[in-house]
């Protein structure tokens, strides 16, 4: 199906606030423990609440076509609380793609995005992820053949400015084609990863090159909290914001209603209800060292945290994490 006279599918995109602030899909982060942490604690829903649209955990559209992919599956498993909430996939294989934003739709998601920034050596090597920003062509076939199998959903893609060097543009215009609801811009290229600053004035361009098109612009990369989402959001025109390193640590962080932190007594109680929801849904499909990511961002900043934190990452589940914690208070 040729898409590029049609407008895009928006779906639930439509009636977004602008500017609106999404959660990142970041692999072995945002899996289904922690997007319901951040439902919870960001009031996810409520007035003031967030974030505006979830990501689940990229998932393989080869492995999602295979025959493990009931296991694959249960990285896409999500709540009702988490609407609207977006299927992230990669892949380079169109009919992979296809049948795998049909079940996607079958799962009951609000939308699909297509992975085509990630800069990770074993995904490059598949012919997907960055190595999209490279095939051009391949990428429209992706994106097209997703459209068709999302039977009405939204689709949207992830990348970044350029491969080795920016190639906005001509980058950003291949992708414009195909009539994508939206696209999320990492300020950076392939090369960069995330070792120089984003480049929102990047960002901004890209508004510019999709305007009139339909397609939003989720800027991304740097964003340090929703003030300074907003900042980049009016700066920039983008219709959204994306932030990703930021939510470690702070499942809290989309309530724009919160004006304080919680107290460190109140946060130890998060990371310890995060463990064990973490154990809970995800102990016997991922290894508990994943959680080690979190402790780093939750247990930082007061007296006695490099000691608690040695302590924590030693621990083998949670209820050795949830005593090492208490303890720690009664010491307080």
């Amino acid at each position: 199906m040729n898409n590029d006279t049609q407008k895009p599918i928006m779906g639930f995109w439509a009636n977004l606030p602008k500017p609106f602030f999404v959660s990142a899909p970041m692999a072995d982060v945002t899996d289904a423990a922690f997007r319901q942490m951040i439902a919870k604690y960001s009031r996810h829903g409520e007035k003031g609440g967030g974030p505006d649209v979830f990501w689940t955990e990229f998932v393989s559209a080869d492995g999602l076509c295979s025959a493990g992919r009931e296991a694959l599956k249960r990285d896409l498993a999500f709540s009702d609380r988490e609407h609207p909430i977006i299927a992230q996939i990669f892949g380079s294989t169109p009919e992979h793609m296809k049948k795998t934003a049909q079940l996607i739709k079958e799962l009951g998601f609000d939308g699909i995005d297509i992975n085509m920034g990630c800069p990770d050596k074993s995904i490059e090597k598949q012919g997907a992820g960055a190595a999209h920003i490279k095939n051009p062509k391949l990428a429209q076939e992706i994106i097209r053949a997703t459209i068709e199998g999302a039977g009405g959903l939204p689709v949207s893609v992830k990348t970044r400015i350029g491969y080795n060097k920016e190639n906005l543009e001509e980058w950003l215009g291949a992708i414009l084609e195909t009539k994508p609801a939206a696209i999320t811009v990492h300020a950076r290229t392939r090369k960069e990863l995330s070792l120089v600053p984003a480049r929102w004035e990047e960002v901004r361009r890209a508004v510019k090159l999709a305007r009139g098109t339909g397609t939003l612009i989720i800027g991304n990369g740097d964003v340090k909290d929703i003030d300074d989402a907003n900042e980049k959001a009016l700066t920039t025109g983008a219709d959204g914001v994306m932030l990703g390193r930021a939510m470690f640590g702070t499942p809290w962080l989309f309530d724009r209603l919160r004006k304080w932190p919680p107290t460190l007594e109140e946060k130890f109680e998060i990371l310890i209800e995060h463990t064990h929801l973490f154990e809970k849904l995800l102990g016997d499909i991922k290894n508990f060292a994943i959680m080690k990511k979190h402790y780093k961002a939750y247990v930082n900043g007061f007296d006695g945290a490099k000691e608690l934190r040695v302590r924590i990452m030693d621990a083998k589940n949670a209820d050795e994490v949830e005593r090492i914690v208490r303890d720690f208070l009664k010491s307080l």
